[in-house]
């Protein structure tokens, strides 16, 4: 089946817009940051949605939902004009919101107010409406006030402070930052405790284990490259992030995104579609 012209070369950015907001100070022990994004899409778009170890909070459509961490890949049908505010929690932040094991829901959807309670209800009344300037454009995501509407409701519900969900957001940090971490034992070996420990640690406060958390960073390594632009020596970057050869890098790069990493690359400028003959491209 023919690809989609518009997720190829960065085409999608003339059909979506995207915004980004800081948490306020009293928030920053739990979220990363609050996001926005609209579309405009006269024909249905397939959207690719890869993970990090984040739990979510999204608004759409009148509706709030908590989005647990997901270990795989996932697509979102964008269709006509629309948009989403969310909130991105840090790696340990949402543990206290949710009073119970993040891992609880890992791979889950759950409605906002089963969290949150009857509140959001306050939260989704009188939501702006999502207003496009001009036909056939998509609208302006929604900005810092509806952003800081939503920081608000949070910072009235903060948890107190934990020193385990610390713990684990600095694991984590660890893990992003330092790529010469690429095993398990090599993290707890550094942070103190023992493998066991930080499984434990993980699903409690993460929602995911630290193996997978170590992978999913490593592979963002793959995508920086291919944002940077310009030629990738597949063998040398697998040997650097830890892969005994090519064909295991290729292997969980498929698992997690769901394309081998030169069909990905196409998505991004100056990286032609991949050929048949492409080892590093091979369809499943």
């Amino acid at each position: 089946m023919a690809r989609d012209i518009r997720e190829l070369a960065g085409a999608w950015t003339r059909f979506q817009r995207h915004a980004s907001h800081p948490p306020s100070g009293g928030l920053t022990r739990h979220v990363d940051h609050l996001w926005a994004a609209s579309w405009h899409y006269p024909r249905p778009y397939h959207q690719l949605i890869v993970p990090l170890p984040q739990v979510h909070l999204v608004i759409q459509d009148g509706r709030a939902t908590v989005n647990g961490v997901r270990t795989g890949h996932h697509v979102k049908v964008l269709a006509g004009v629309g948009g989403v505010l969310g909130v991105a929690f840090r790696p340990g932040g949402f543990r206290g919101f949710l009073r119970a094991p993040v891992s609880t829901i890992t791979d889950r959807s759950v409605d906002a107010e089963a969290v949150f309670g009857a509140d959001v209800r306050e939260l989704l009344a009188d939501w702006p409406a999502m207003v496009s300037p001009h036909p056939g454009e998509a609208p302006a995501p929604y900005g810092a006030e509806t952003a800081a509407r939503v920081d608000r409701f949070l910072l009235r519900r903060r948890p107190a402070p934990d020193q385990r969900a610390e713990q684990a957001a600095e694991m984590v940090a660890a893990i992003a930052t330092r790529p010469e971490i690429t095993r398990v034992d090599t993290l707890v070996r550094e942070t103190g405790g023992t493998v066991r420990q930080a499984q434990r640690l993980f699903a409690e406060h993460v929602g995911v284990g630290p193996k997978w958390v170590i992978r999913r960073y490593r592979l963002r390594e793959v995508t920086e490259r291919m944002a940077a632009g310009g030629p990738i020596d597949w063998a040398a970057l697998a040997a650097d992030l830890g892969y005994t050869d090519q064909s295991h890098l290729v292997r969980d790069f498929r698992d997690v995104f769901g394309e081998p990493p030169t069909h990905y690359a196409a998505r991004f400028p100056g990286f032609p579609p991949p050929t048949a003959a492409d080892p590093v491209g091979r369809r499943r």
